[in-house]
């Protein structure tokens, strides 16, 4: 089973690449981020037609979520965060689908900081920690996957060079901490863990050449509850959606899992 995230930044302009990458990659489940189109906008036919099940939750202009399952229709069984009833941004769907649960995340960003900004972007995390709480033991494959906008850590595996970004929000201690600590639960993230010490970008920004320099960041993240992890397979970055015509300025990463014992 594979296990895909992908940070798509804008799916109706980008659907013909996205449309084309699931037909090649044939991920079993997806997770979008940052649709940035209302629930009635989402392109349901076009994603049906190419054998997907969808779930999402739109917002216009910005944020959206959305779990793909191919074959079937996922089902939901989350919509947002609890912990505060006044969050009204598109940011976390949570489905069960082909055999495992889901929950699909697009973590703020928080710039710029200090600010409101940095103080959502935390908050908006200590609610996903206490969530995740209750996730972790569970019997079943549990995966929380999506942009986290957080770099884990300065070492060349999680960015290329962390000079020019020493004040972003990405990699303030406050956020990073929180990314631990979410780990500390017994999670795995499933990238850092079958590719230690491999530059492993998920993200390169549109300016300044990044791309072609391969000038990246590791932000978009899966992690894998302890009966997930001990079906981990493998784990990689479709880097080379980066680089295709009207390309989101993310690439995919993905999972693969074995299939369970006497499926």
């Amino acid at each position: 089973m594979k296990i895909a995230t992908y940070n798509i930044n804008g799916i109706n302009g980008r659907l013909p690449g996205l449309l084309r990458w699931l037909d090649e990659a044939r991920p079993d489940v997806v997770c979008l981020q940052e649709l940035k189109t209302s629930d009635a906008t989402f392109p349901k036919a076009a994603i049906e037609e190419a054998g997907y099940g969808a779930l999402w939750s739109g917002q216009k202009s910005y944020n959206g979520v959305a779990i793909l399952a191919r074959g079937n229709q996922p089902v939901e069984t989350r919509r947002g965060l609890p912990g505060d009833p006044q969050d009204v941004q598109s940011r976390y769907l949570e489905a069960a689908a082909s055999g495992v649960l889901v929950g699909c995340l697009y973590l703020p960003n928080g710039n710029p900081q200090p600010g409101p900004k940095f103080d959502y972007k935390l908050a908006w995390f200590r609610r996903l920690i206490a969530h995740a709480r209750e996730l972790v033991d569970q019997t079943e494959p549990v995966l929380l996957v999506g942009d986290y906008n957080v770099v884990p850590t300065d070492d060349v595996a999680d960015i290329y060079n962390p000079r020019s970004w020493l004040d972003d929000a990405l990699l303030q201690p406050e956020s990073r901490a929180a990314y631990r600590e979410l780990l500390a639960q017994g999670w795995t993230d499933a990238i850092a863990a079958k590719h230690p010490g491999e530059p492993m970008y998920t993200f390169w920004d549109y300016f300044r050449q990044r791309w072609p320099r391969n000038a990246g960041l590791r932000i978009d993240h899966l992690l894998l509850n302890p009966a997930a992890t001990r079906r981990l397979k493998d784990a990689g970055v479709d880097r080379a959606m980066r680089g295709v015509e009207k390309a989101s300025d993310h690439a995919p990463a993905w999972v693969t899992l074995a299939a369970k014992r006497g499926a």
